[in-house]
């Protein structure tokens, strides 16, 4: 694999440290894109730059997760957000009372959606804001 379909990774599987740090050694041609992803030493990089890059977001991270929130036995809402919190908030400023409990998905769960099947990670792209209800879930056959 090259630099270059690594640092793409990044920003597909929002892998913020790791593209700030190639993003780093790129600028200071400690590395080119075209390098194997071995030649990668991160003790090149200045640590205290790829701080400060990290903290002022300069290349626009914004991770998102998808979340099952337990609305009650047999129905959960998918909601996508920046955190278990903001999805717990979310779903109390809704529902007007708190999920019965709250859990992280991979969004490369795949769900069937019509005649194809979805990843959460392709599903979120139709979203203009975040957070967002993907979508519900009713258990059948729940006793």
């Amino acid at each position: 694999m090259i630099v270059k379909e690594l640092y793409m990774d990044c920003f597909y599987y929002e892998e913020a440290s790791l593209g700030y740090y190639i993003h780093h050694l790129l600028a200071e041609q400690k590395i080119t894109l075209d390098d194997n992803i071995s030649k990668i030493d991160l003790e090149q990089a200045d640590h205290q730059k790829v701080r400060e890059m990290f903290q002022n977001n300069t290349l626009g991270f914004h991770k998102v997760g998808i979340y099952s929130l337990k609305m009650n036995q047999t129905d959960f809402v998918f909601i996508f957000a920046a955190s278990q919190q903001e999805a717990i908030q979310y779903y109390f400023n809704k529902f007007h009372q708190n999920p019965l409990n709250c859990h992280e998905y991979s969004l490369d769960f795949q769900l069937d959606r019509g005649n194809d099947a979805i990843s959460f990670r392709d599903m979120r792209k139709e979203f203009a804001s975040i957070p967002a209800i993907a979508g519900y879930f009713k258990r059948e056959g729940w006793k």
